[in-house]
């Protein structure tokens, strides 16, 4: 039975992106509680600025490294050989396992020899004890690039099978490893703890897939066929792709350098705003785009073009359906969820209000960030990785130039705007590529859709504004509790009548919703009964 549950495959991209997004959401709570964790036992002193420091240099091994092959080849070529070769197919498998291994294993070898010197560049504010550390914990975290690595690889393996279960609880798994770590190794081996915390909890990523991989049919075999025309094909995806993260590393860099010139705060006020309007990014736009992958790929393999393009379409409108009231929630209760997350101690309102201006800006492009990592994976699925490059550069530059234009007379909000603007360029470029390399992406259910989403998201708009004056009469607005009721009551009638209105409209979408949700719930209630019946 638990076998069964734990190797079950989704069948429809929205079934996969709510196992998704609920994984995701419960994940970011951990990492909630985890930081929580943190701030108690440390505060934001000398040991978590050492601890956050160590990360950024693993963390760029990882991501230039490893998640450049997976994301852009390795899925697609893996769908490809399953269904015209699977021999084959688990051959490059392992090849791809064993090289990338062999590479993380190198380049951090080579770092943690010379992590003092790196570190004095990446820090060099730190000295003494506090330099020590972080060079300590650097070299015991460049243990979690390798194991993340081969990790990664069975991930791409298991979302190719559409396991999408056992994928969707890695993050889990990974943030547990470094609450034990904090809360067990910590009083064991002092601060190093931390460090053997990440490390658990990358040993918790790859163990808890392993058992479902071996049921798929993978058997480990030591190759290293970097002259395999497939295992060369993945290198050439990976190429356009690793540039691509290089890319944004140093738009966010450019984005830190011209918010560190507007005063003290900048900097903190447009990456908390940036981390809240994440939040919906990574369970919706994120999740649909993970669970559309495998599908895209497997219909482009078998030459299914045009069926692409409709599981494409269909996407992008469940994307709409859960994106736009979020983005209507975001601009007209932003200081209520700014105050209730992060208004205290010394975040007063002044900060509060600058906040919630950016996340309401931020707010704008939540359609367009949703979409892009979607339409991203259609060009990856057709086995183009140079396009999404050469747009997301575009978008970079696009940026930055209106950063530095906009900061002149809206400060750190005119790096948001800046942000939003070109964020909706980068997804219409996209768009206009990929209808040129497809033909039509039913535009014109999309703007259906649109339209009555729109309907119901204006009034959703309009039963928000309406009641929080109210509310905020029999509440007192001046306490957390207050601010909370306040934001609650007004979200949740908003977007109670957002649902009833589309279904008053037979909105597809919410069918669609409707439907994997009971196919879940019903599956779910079957193991539940089966379990029963065991015990």
């Amino acid at each position: 039975m638990i076998k069964e549950i734990f190797s079950n495959k989704t069948k429809s991209i929205t079934g996969a992106a709510i196992i998704l997004g609920a994984a995701s959401f419960l994940s970011r709570l951990i990492g909630i509680v985890r930081d929580r964790i943190f701030v108690h036992q440390f505060g934001a002193g000398d040991v978590l600025d050492a601890y956050y420091a160590a990360f950024r240099i693993p963390d760029l091994v990882y991501n230039l490294l490893i998640v450049g092959a997976l994301s852009a080849g390795f899925i697609p070529i893996f769908m490809d050989l399953l269904i015209k070769d699977k021999e084959q197919a688990w051959r490059v498998t392992n090849s791809i396992l064993n090289i990338l291994s062999v590479l993380s294993l190198f380049f951090c070898s080579i770092l943690f020899v010379f992590t003092p010197q790196i570190m004095s560049w990446i820090v060099p504010g730190f000295s003494g004890e506090k330099m020590l550390t972080t060079i300590l914990l650097t070299r015991i975290m460049f243990i979690s690039p390798i194991i993340l690595g081969v990790s990664s690889v069975i991930s791409g393996v298991l979302q190719s099978f559409k396991s999408f279960f056992i994928y969707s609880l890695t993050p889990i798994m990974y943030n547990t490893g470094i609450i034990i770590g904090a809360v067990f190794f910590v009083p064991i081996f002092g601060v190093p703890g931390l460090a053997y915390g990440v490390v658990l909890g990358t040993l918790l990523h790859i163990l808890i897939q392993i058992p479902t991989l071996y049921k798929h049919g993978f058997k480990y075999q030591p190759l290293f066929e970097y002259k395999n025309i497939f295992v060369k094909k993945i290198g050439k995806l990976m190429i356009p792709r690793t540039l691509g993260m290089a890319t944004g590393q140093f738009n966010l860099l450019a984005i830190t350098v011209i918010a560190s010139t507007l005063g003290a705060g900048s900097i903190a006020i447009f990456n908390l705003a940036n981390n809240l309007q994440y939040f919906p990014i990574g369970i919706i736009g994120i999740s649909f785009a993970v669970a559309a992958f495998p599908t895209l790929s497997q219909l482009v393999s078998k030459g299914c073009t045009d069926e692409m393009v409709v599981h494409l379409s269909k996407t992008i409108r469940q994307i709409l359906f859960f994106i736009i009231p979020f983005t209507i929630s975001f601009i007209l209760l932003r200081a209520q969820i700014v105050r209730i997350i992060l208004g205290t101690g010394e975040f007063g309102w002044k900060a509060t209000i600058l906040t919630a201006d950016a996340l309401a800006l931020f707010a704008i492009s939540l359609f367009a960030q949703c979409i892009i990592p979607l339409l991203a994976r259609g060009f990856y699925a057709l086995k183009d990785t140079w396009t999404p490059f050469l747009i997301g550069l575009v978008g970079a530059l696009l940026n930055i130039i209106l950063a530095i234009y906009f900061k002149e007379f809206l400060g750190v909000l005119g790096l948001a705007l800046a942000f939003s603007i070109a964020m909706i360029v980068q997804m219409a470029l996209l768009w206009i590529a990929l209808r040129h390399k497809v033909g039509s992406l039913q535009e014109s259910k999309v703007i259906f859709s649109l339209f009555k989403i729109s309907i119901a998201g204006l009034i959703m708009a309009i039963a928000i504004q309406f009641s929080k004056a109210p509310i905020a009469n029999l509440v007192d607005m001046e306490k957390f509790w207050g601010i909370l009721i306040q934001g609650v009551v007004s979200g949740t009638i908003g977007f109670l009548i957002y649902v009833l209105v589309c279904y008053w409209l037979k909105l597809e979408e919410i069918l669609i919703f409707k439907d994997s949700l009971q196919k879940k719930w019903l599956k779910l209630t079957s193991y539940q009964g089966e379990i029963r019946d065991i015990e």
